[in-house]
C-alpha cells in the first residue's frame, strides 16, 4: 500500500536559476543536490514543513526531463509515494493492470529505490514509488 506523498517532482530547465527561485519561494535553501546518472538528471531537494520538493534538471538535451519540458514546459513532473516494500507494491500494481516503466526498482536520489508507473495507465499522472534503502 502507498504511504505518504514522499515528494513532488518538478522539471526545470536550469538548476542554477531554479534553486534560487525555490529558495526564495519556500524560504529555505535546498538540503541536497545529487546527480542520478541512471535517470539522466541532477536533482535538488527542498523541505517545506513535512513535505519535500524535488527539482529535476536533465543532464543533456536528449534526456527524459528535457523531452518532458520540450513537450509540456517546466512544472510538475511526478508525484512520488513512500512504500514499505517496493517489490511487493510493484507486483500488486502489475496485477491491478498498471504498466511499470521498469521490471526491477532502480537506485534513485535521496537514498531511495524507485520505480515509475506509466502515466497512460494512471490517469495521465506519472507516479513514482520510493522505498528507503536500508
Amino acid at each position: 500500500m502507498f504511504g505518504k506523498i514522499e515528494h513532488l517532482g518538478i522539471a526545470v530547465k536550469n538548476m542554477d536559476e531554479a534553486e534560487p527561485l525555490y529558495t526564495r519561494l519556500l524560504g529555505s535553501a535546498p538540503y541536497k543536490r545529487e546527480m542520478v546518472e541512471s535517470e539522466g538528471v541532477i536533482t535538488s531537494f527542498f523541505k517545506s514543513g513535512e513535505n519535500k520538493i524535488e527539482l529535476l534538471c536533465s543532464l543533456d538535451e536528449s534526456g527524459t526531463i528535457a523531452k518532458f519540458i520540450e513537450k509540456k514546459g517546466e512544472g510538475i513532473h511526478h508525484v512520488a509515494f513512500d512504500v514499505e516494500d517496493i517489490h511487493a507494491e510493484m507486483e500488486r500494481l502489475k496485477k491491478e493492470g498498471f504498466v511499470l516503466l521498469s521490471e526491477q526498482p532502480k537506485k534513485g536520489a535521496d537514498n531511495k529505490l524507485i520505480c515509475f508507473v506509466h502515466p497512460k495507465s494512471s490517469g495521465g499522472v506519472l507516479i513514482e514509488l520510493c522505498q528507503e534503502i536500508r
